[in-house]
């Protein structure tokens, strides 16, 4: 069941000034965007900004006015529909690989649709301050919405990609020169250990899917200190590692034959034989060497790592360094706020605990997405949120440089199909312990 607790204050007002908060950040990544940026689906699996924009409003409208609301009538009926994203409970979809092409409503239409549907959702807190279903998923909006500004902008990196000038989404590139950080291995004994979602060491929210806390057995292993870099991925690739068939499951390599893949996505050899360039938030740049590889799929992800002599870390061995990051690590990771759009390199370490493992990149782990034992997915609609996609599916763990702070912990679950690459995905290396 949604959690039903209230802020600490016993009112709603705490999560009114989050809404506010988190539905200006979304308008704020959308500022340097034209119409005809936002009108873009460069690929089935993105979507157009101004569909995220009307989508999220759509969410709150459905889930929360039609709810509460006395008297409810719709901002128009028919975007009941066009603006559903995958809740069969709710009733017809319009198709996914076909939503850039609704050109109407138009952006200032959407944008009209989103203010009247804030000031709703405000004037409704005023009105019940202290209803706690309405606070459980006024919550969860809030956490969806900061899901889908990461979404945004993989999204439009993904569509800019194809125009030939390159054009950058914003101007601000973060990197310097940085020494090289060497891979140094960090031991974990295992055990019979406690892993998921825990309010004393998470915060109060957490998805269905973090849940329930339960034991796993864990032998010794050891995690990487730091990221795989882009360096270390030219040396895999110099090294033949996409023509060698013995270094990919059966369906990477099927992948990379079907795809003719030889780099990461977003690299291009230079023509004068001087390395990579790569396309970014930033635009087009040279491929930085000590900069954390991403946008990989789990296929490439999986085949490094046993050219390296190594392995991907399963979920629990993640979660379980993971808990050894101080807080402050964490607090100081590279998010969506330090408006880098872009991993950026790792400046020191430190002897305890691994390096960035919160931010940058999300790191591919080699567990299936599956549920936990005695998982129960929420009651209601929003019980189709997660667990209908428990298959074909590999966990990724930490967020990236493209996830807002407040929205990762140690017990977050991120799930994508093992081809995708064209969200900031990367990875750590582990092994056993002889």
């Amino acid at each position: 069941m949604l959690s039903h607790k209230l802020p600490a204050d016993a009112t709603l007002s705490g999560l009114a000034r989050c809404f506010r908060q988190i539905r200006g950040q979304t308008l704020a990544l959308t500022a340097p965007l034209s119409a005809e940026d936002c009108q873009l689906q460069s690929m089935p699996d993105a979507s157009p900004a101004k569909w995220h924009l009307a989508h999220l409003t759509w969410f709150f409208e459905t889930f929360i006015l039609e709810r509460f609301e006395p008297d409810f009538k719709p901002f128009d009926a028919a975007f009941r529909v066009l603006f559903n994203s995958y809740y069969n409970g709710i009733g017809d979809k319009y198709p996914r690989p076909q939503r850039g092409l609704i050109s109407r409503p138009t952006l200032e239409q959407v944008l009209d649709y989103r203010a009247e549907v804030d000031e709703r959702i405000l004037a409704l807190l005023a009105r019940y301050p202290h209803d706690a279903e309405l606070g459980a998923l006024l919550t969860l909006g809030l956490h969806h919405e900061q899901q889908h500004q990461e979404l945004l902008l993989t999204d439009i990196k993904h569509a800019l990609s194809f125009n030939p000038a390159r054009p950058a989404y914003a101007r601000q590139w973060p990197l310097a020169g940085i020494s090289p950080q060497p891979l140094r291995w960090i031991a974990f004994e295992g055990g019979l250990l406690e892993h998921g979602f825990q309010e004393s060491l998470d915060g109060t929210f957490a998805f269905d899917n973090e849940t329930p806390r339960h034991k796993v057995y864990t032998a010794p292993f050891e995690i990487g200190s730091k990221l795989v870099t882009n360096g270390e991925m030219m040396a895999f690739i110099e090294g033949g590692g996409y023509h060698r068939s013995e270094l990919w499951l059966s369906m990477g390599w099927d992948w990379v034959q079907a795809t003719r893949a030889a780099m990461p996505m977003y690299w291009q050899a230079r023509a004068d034989g001087g390395g990579y360039q790569n396309f970014t938030l930033q635009g087009g740049v040279q491929v930085d060497a000590h900069t954390p590889v991403c946008h990989l799929s789990y296929f490439e992800a999986d085949a490094y790592a046993r050219w390296a002599g190594a392995r991907l870390p399963t979920e629990f061995e993640w979660e379980l360094a993971a808990r050894s990051v101080p807080a402050q690590q964490m607090a100081q990771g590279n998010f969506v706020e330090g408006a880098a759009y872009h991993p950026i390199p790792l400046q020191q370490q430190s002897p305890g605990s691994p390096a960035q493992m919160f931010g940058d990149v999300w790191e591919w782990t080699q567990s299936n997405y599956n549920p936990y034992p005695g998982y129960k997915p929420w009651e209601g609609l929003v019980g189709e949120y997660n667990g209908k996609f428990m298959c074909n599916q590999f966990v990724l763990r930490g967020g990236s440089c493209a996830t807002p702070q407040s929205h990762i912990r140690a017990s977050y679950r991120n799930f994508f199909p093992p081809d995708a690459q064209w969200q900031f995905s990367g990875l750590r290396l582990a092994r056993d312990i002889a």
